[in-house]
């Protein structure tokens, strides 16, 4: 393979035009999916085989022969061999030792269900990979460390486009194989829908045809190069609408404050966000920076307010993750939150430069940007790598914050959030917690003690900070406080979740089956939630429909406010047959007519419901 690529030629990107590319990457996406479908069948529940038995051996694996492959599927032909050999090389050792890390962190009690990986290293090892290839790519093909700016873009938007394109070819070729099968089974042929159904079949099928798109989009390099002029073009002018929005929200926070956006408990990410978008649509209006790709003059005009806008905003970022990290310490997502406002910051910094450079002079404007772009590129690998390797995890650094609030006394025994330890901070919380139990401080010895005990991290769901504030209040009005223990019991699932923040809730007790024992409704904007006493605790039996709502759009909760929500019998019964234990529930073909009023026997105008059980 050697003697082929150095033989061929290389076209404007780096690639070459040899003929047996083309078998080369089909045999990459091949032996890829082959690879996934061998870790899928060793962790087949009826298997459950080697290496699936092996944590430590199966997330390395996961990680590298799901994304190693892509290495190679964009190296081939455009790297000289012994660049792409070195690079996949490096690749595919930092992969396995992300993995690695991420499987060792965790202790039996915290480490999940396969794949056994976290989302976020997952996610950090994929975007890490992206960014490094495409600064490795463009140094090898102009023979320099660090390679010129249009060379960057133009390999980097290239990539981008062909990746969109071959994930929806694959995609159009799963919808036409869903297609052909339907059509064969109308005639009484089932064979290929049941040949999509195996996993031997579907798994080396799709990467197959992945590879095949990528090497086809490869070989059309002038439609490529066109359908990017086009996306960029049209994404360029989105960037009038965001700075727009942007610049409206940022003038409007004088006259509305900060408390709304604290409160949302995201406010750090929505405006990283944000910033994310604007840095995206900025480029895509810069572009290269030649000046046949200049922007007309109402762009150019908003790419410098857009980068000045920049600064404000990674502000109110950085302001938000401060408070809430003063408030209640770090946490593993406020640490990534951390280092992305790290990068937003190097971005902040380096755009708002390049908005101050000479507006008259077309020929270097925003050019300081280019600069920020290669920079802030290998930092935020750096940053990645750092962050998912014992230098910078993420558990290990909460840990140590939260026990040191704890012992300085941020936060009492009783409010300390015992549960993270326990499960959710893997080997590093767990031998915090036993060194807590070992306190000198009776209260958070017992409490440590006692969080050691526990099996299931919602059997005691304990103090600390809601993740999610709850707003419910009891109605009516002076009526018995809910039982002990019932947000935390009922909630165990997320079925509390429509009383966030705001969304006030209203909790009621009704004897709604007749039993003689009153269930509990909860009662939201958009849902109404029926909890029942079972074992100990409080289950979600089921909801109640609303789908069926009147002209006057009644909100169930000022309904139960004046005394109009009520119950009423439904008009079909079931029907049991006769050994007792069957029962048959009427299913109306259609939903009952919203037009008019309901129709009930008493009392009058009661907002109706149909009740639905949960699955």
């Amino acid at each position: 393979m050697t003697e082929i690529i150095e033989a061929t030629g290389r076209n404007s990107l780096g690639g070459t035009t040899s003929p047996l590319l083309g078998p080369i990457r089909i045999g990459i996406g091949l032996l890829q999916g082959l690879g996934l479908y061998w870790l899928q069948r060793s962790a087949d529940n009826d298997l459950k085989v080697w290496p699936a038995t092996e944590p430590l051996l199966f997330g390395p694996l996961l990680l590298v022969i799901a994304f190693l492959p892509l290495v190679l599927l964009a190296g081939v032909g455009r790297l000289r061999p012994v660049t792409l050999a070195i690079w996949t090389a490096v690749a595919g050792v930092a992969l396995a030792l992300l993995g690695l890390h991420d499987i060792a962190r965790q202790s039996a009690d915290t480490l999940g269900n396969l794949p056994f990986l976290s989302a976020p290293v997952v996610l950090f090892s994929a975007a890490a990979l992206f960014i490094s290839h495409h600064l490795v790519a463009p140094a090898d093909f102009e023979r320099r460390r660090i390679a010129s700016f249009p060379a960057y873009f133009d390999t980097t938007w290239k990539a981008g486009v062909q990746l969109a394109m071959s994930v929806a070819f694959t995609g159009a070729f799963w919808i036409l194989l869903q297609l052909g099968s339907a059509l064969f089974k109308v005639i009484g042929l089932d064979f290929l829908e049941k040949l999509l159904r195996e996993d031997w079949f579907a798994i080396p099928v799709t990467f197959l045809v992945f590879a095949v798109a990528v090497h086809l989009t490869d070989v059309r390099d002038g439609l490529i190069r066109g359908v990017r002029t086009v996306a960029l073009m049209l994404l360029s002018w989105l960037l009038l609408v965001m700075t727009v929005l942007a610049a409206g929200f940022l003038a409007a926070l004088p006259f509305t404050g900060l408390e709304a956006l604290w409160e949302t408990g995201n406010a750090t990410s929505l405006v990283l966000a944000a910033a994310a978008a604007l840095i995206i649509l900025i480029n895509t209006a810069y572009q290269d920076g030649r000046p046949d790709n200049l922007p007309p003059l109402v762009l150019r005009f908003a790419v410098r307010v857009a980068a000045v806008l920049l600064t404000p905003l990674v502000i109110l970022a950085v302001l938000g993750l401060s408070l809430r990290i003063g408030q209640y310490g770090l946490t593993p997502d406020r640490i990534i939150a951390a280092a992305c406002a790290l990068v937003g910051i190097a971005y902040a910094a380096g755009y708002g430069w390049a908005a101050l450079s000479p507006f008259w002079r077309k020929d270097d404007w925003m050019r300081p940007l280019e600069r920020t772009n290669i920079w802030t590129a290998l930092l935020t690998v750096a940053v990645i790598l750092l962050l998912f390797s014992p230098a910078l995890d993420p558990a290990r650094l909460s840990v140590m914050d939260q026990v040191a609030r704890l012992e300085r006394g941020a936060v009492t025994p009783d409010k300390f959030d015992y549960r993270f330890l326990r499960f959710e901070s893997g080997k590093a919380g767990q031998a915090a917690l036993e060194r807590l139990a070992q306190s000198d401080n009776a209260a958070i010895a017992s409490a440590a003690k006692a969080a050691q005990k526990v099996e299931n991290r919602f059997d005691d769901p304990g103090p600390g900070e809601p993740g999610r504030p709850l707003a419910i209040e009891v109605w009516p009005a002076g009526a018995e406080p809910l039982p002990a223990g019932f947000v935390a019991s009922a909630n165990r699932g997320g079925d509390l979740d429509q009383c966030q923040y705001a969304n006030l809730c209203l909790a009621t007790r009704r004897d709604l089956n007749g039993d003689g024992s009153p269930e509990i409704l909860v009662v939201g904007q958009s849902d109404i939630a029926v909890f029942v006493p079972e074992d100990g605790a409080w289950n979600l039996i089921g909801h109640f429909d609303q789908s069926c709502r009147y002209e006057t759009q009644t909100d169930p909760r000022e309904a139960l406010r004046a005394g109009r929500l009520q119950a009423v019998q439904p008009t079909w019964p079931d029907l049991v047959f006769a050994d007792g234990h069957q029962v048959a529930r009427f299913r109306p073909s259609r939903m009952p007519s919203c037009g008019g009023a309901p129709v009930v026997t008493a009392p009058p105008t009661p907002v109706t419901v149909f009740a639905r059980p949960v699955p």
